[in-house]
């Protein structure tokens, strides 16, 4: 069976982290014909595991989410494909071969008030039904997500797999020297998102800030996102140097931030599975975050859980977790323990069963 992949978020974070270590480990695994990669040819031939005699590369660039995906596509895809696997659910709604997609929310139909435009919505909710009408198998990074999909997709449970996400092993090794900022501080990590609840983290921290010596550091994509949350760039102000924002960062820079810092917080209302907090648990660092969606299933007893709605208790559990000395080393015992039992190599074996399955 010759599979192709269509890999176009290769090198964004989110869903191309997914990408990028599920196919370096499923890749080498694959015993059926061949691999074709759908995306930029340049970014993916620089990487070890696509120069193998079985797989190929097929120059695609269109944008996703895009009229233009929807033309050029099923055009690109190759005839004797036997499966193809989209992992976010953009689907070519005119290719008609055997199909395998992984869904990692469904916050547009979920949560609706954080997406702007009726049109991205209404492109969104026609594509999931696509997904209900043409999938094959479909992959949920979680339980949650897969109850969301059989309650708002209508999604038959039984062509739904639930595989949980891995942590790359560089996590466990992090060096805490230099540290990245100079201060202690709380860390978010994640691109600024309405539903990424930092209006709330602010708000919390600004509660705290006359408290404590500690900053707020929030690393990620900041501009052009069309759900992002404009409210935010004027509440930090109001803070002054006391919430920096990084914008996006290397790897290497990301972890070291993450490692050195007082506590993770992500008190988000929507996470279909949320990785920064196992990242962050297996570097030692304590986690906070909000009581809501995929959050409990994925953090387990390793996290201090917060009520995303009440700003006072987010800042209680950032207070708690700064002047109580047993809450901290808990949760990073905890942590460490809990991260290990999510593997990256766990995520491709179960995703290359599933994929054979369908052969």
């Amino acid at each position: 069976m010759n599979l192709a992949v269509d890999v176009r978020k290769l090198g964004d974070s989110g869903i191309g982290t997914y990408v990028a270590n599920v196919l370096a480990r499923l890749v080498p695994a694959f015993r059926g014909g061949e691999v074709r990669l759908l995306g930029e040819r340049g970014a993916i031939e620089q990487l070890p595991w696509a120069r193998g005699e079985r797989v190929s590369v097929i120059q695609c660039s269109t944008p996703t989410f895009s009229v233009e995906e929807q033309l050029r596509l099923p055009a690109l895809i190759p005839r004797d494909t036997g499966l193809l696997w989209s992992p976010q659910f953009n689907i070519p709604l005119f290719y008609r071969g055997k199909l395998l997609v992984t869904i990692h929310d469904v916050i547009h139909l979920a949560q609706p008030r954080f997406m702007e435009g009726w049109h991205r919505r209404a492109y969104a909710r026609a594509l999931l039904a696509a997904v209900r009408a043409k999938a094959d198998r479909v992959i949920a990074d979680s339980r949650f997500t897969a109850d969301e999909l059989v309650r708002l997709v209508g999604v038959d449970r039984a062509r739904i797999e639930v595989i949980h996400l891995g942590v790359d092993d560089a996590w466990y090794s992090v060096p805490r020297s230099p540290r990245p900022h100079g201060k202690p501080y709380f860390v978010f990590v994640g691109n600024v998102k309405a539903h990424k609840n930092i209006r709330g983290l602010i708000a919390a921290f600004g509660a705290l800030a006359e408290r404590l010596p500690h900053d707020l550091v929030i690393v990620g994509k900041k501009e052009g996102f069309v759900t992002g949350d404009r409210q935010v760039e004027r509440m930090s102000a109001a803070l002054g140097e006391r919430v920096k924002f990084t914008g996006l960062v290397d790897d290497e820079l990301l972890r070291r931030y993450v490692a050195c810092a007082e506590a993770l917080v992500l008190p988000s209302f929507y996470e279909g599975f949320g990785l920064p907090p196992l990242e962050a648990m297996a570097c030692g660092c304590p986690v906070i975050v909000s009581n809501r969606a995929s959050l409990p299933e994925v953090c387990g007893e390793a996290a201090l859980y917060c009520e995303p709605e009440e700003t006072d208790d987010i800042a209680a559990k950032m207070l708690r977790v700064a002047q109580d000395a047993d809450t901290r080393a808990g949760l990073r015992e905890r942590g460490l323990r809990h991260a290990r039992t999510f593997t990256w190599e766990k995520c491709a074996r179960e995703t290359l069963a599933v994929i054979e399955s369908l052969g």
